[in-house]
């Protein structure tokens, strides 16, 4: 028969570490046997890091494309061609998930399943501010999973100075509040992908580690791979455990404004100047649509290592912003500048008009800029710095007006108090 341990309370010791109880904060007991506040602590971080090896569940209810595109429709203006493309290969992904789960848990495999569904990973092109991130922000929002930002001109080739490729990762699995299922079924925008790019079309002979090399370091978990990342992020030593991530269910989407790649396009379909403005091909105004003409050869001419843009099967171009484009954003999404102005000074029991000449005027200055949707929160941020600043201490306010003269010269709003509502009325 197992000894029984003693009673005294000087001789109870851990059964797993061992330790006396003079050595430990707290000593709990339990059948026959103690554990440490230390042993406590340890098994807890274990359980934290520990991969689940059950699989994850199926999907339910993954929204058709008509459904995503939509949605998208609500915080998206305009690129009805990159949302369509867009919808359908999220679509097509979540429904490949669904599909592997549905094929492992068969007993039964027919010759008709034995075709293997490769992931589709997604490359979003246009200039900056056209609505890149917001697609991927708002797909996620919608499907409701893990969802982070990567900044790919941070990364660096690992051992080197910089953020190690897998610690896109750890961001995933943060966002996912470290659910190890949620992770694998998330989806990872990786923003200024073009700015990775060699410096030239030819493969490179020195080390490039934050090109070319970042390049060769995302291969793997673009395709899918089980990667080992420290929990908590950081560089990586033999002592701390790591959680086992698959990609293979992760959706990569890619974006870059790929500056130049309309040069390399219409030198290969022909289209270009002769004289001295022949480095003038393919402007916005003249050619909104030329990124719908990109092949897997102009990508690996601007830079892109062939090995990559085998990674990135589906592309979709996004078209410059013109003024009409503008002028919805500011007044249509669910999300629209307006919208948001307006219902923060409501909550301090304030009503706020835009004049439309103010609207118009800030699509003129945006249009300048040629940043697309962020000039507009930039203009709005210091037309607005004053009256957001005063309104909530002025209590007889009752309406702001907004005019062109606002957005333009830098007046002060029209501000509308409350007794000359009482006398108007």
């Amino acid at each position: 028969m197992p000894k029984k341990p003693s009673n005294s309370r000087q001789s109870q010791r851990c059964s797993f570490c061992g330790k006396p109880v003079s050595q430990v904060e707290r000593l709990f007991s339990g059948h026959e046997s103690f554990i440490c506040n230390e042993c406590v602590e340890l098994c807890n971080d274990i359980l934290q890091s520990a991969p689940e090896f059950d699989a994850p569940n199926e999907i339910q209810n993954v929204p058709q494309p008509a459904e995503i595109k939509k949605h998208l429709d609500q915080y998206v203006i305009g690129q009805e061609l990159a949302k369509k493309t867009v919808a359908v290969a999220v679509y097509n992904h979540y429904k490949r998930i669904n599909s592997k789960i549905r094929l492992r848990d068969s007993s039964k495999i027919s010759e008709k399943d034995d075709v293997e569904l490769e992931k589709s990973n997604i490359l979003l092109i246009g200039p900056t501010g056209t609505g890149k991130t917001l697609i991927a922000r708002t797909l996620a929002n919608f499907l409701k999973v893990p969802f982070t930002i990567a900044d790919a001109t941070v990364l660096t080739e690992a051992g080197y100075v910089g953020e190690d490729v897998e610690n896109i990762l750890v961001r995933l699995y943060q966002a996912s509040d470290f659910n190890h299922k949620k992770t694998e079924r998330g989806i990872i925008y990786i923003d200024e992908i073009d700015k990775i790019s060699r410096r030239d079309g030819n493969p490179s002979i020195t080390r490039d580690v934050s090109g070319e090399g970042v390049q060769q370091g995302l291969l793997k978990i673009l395709e899918g791979t089980v990667a080992n990342i420290p929990p908590k992020g950081g560089r990586k030593h033999p002592e701390q455990s790591f959680v086992h991530i698959d990609t293979n269910n992760i959706l990569f989407i890619c974006g870059g404004a790929f500056d130049g790649l309309e040069k390399i396009i219409a030198r290969r379909i022909g289209k270009k100047q002769i004289g001295f403005d022949s480095e003038k091909m393919f402007v916005d105004n003249d050619a909104p649509d030329i990124f719908d003409n990109a092949t897997p050869p102009d990508f690996i001419n601007f830079g892109l290592i062939p090995e990559m843009v085998g990674r990135l099967p589906v592309s979709a171009a996004l078209r410059p912003l013109n003024q009409e484009a503008l002028l919805s954003i500011l007044t249509e999404p669910k999300n629209a500048l307006t919208k948001q102005y307006a219902k923060l000074l409501a909550l301090d029991g304030i009503k706020l008009t835009f004049d439309p000449k103010a609207l118009q005027a800030a699509v003129e200055i945006a249009e300048e800029r040629k940043t697309g949707a962020r000039a507009l929160r930039s203009i709005f941020e210091k037309a607005m710095l004053d009256i957001m600043f005063d309104a909530p201490s002025i209590t007889d306010v009752a309406e702001v007006v907004i005019t062109d003269k606002t957005i333009i010269e830098g007046v002060k709003p029209r501000i509308i108090k409350r007794t000359s509502k009482k006398k108007a009325g």
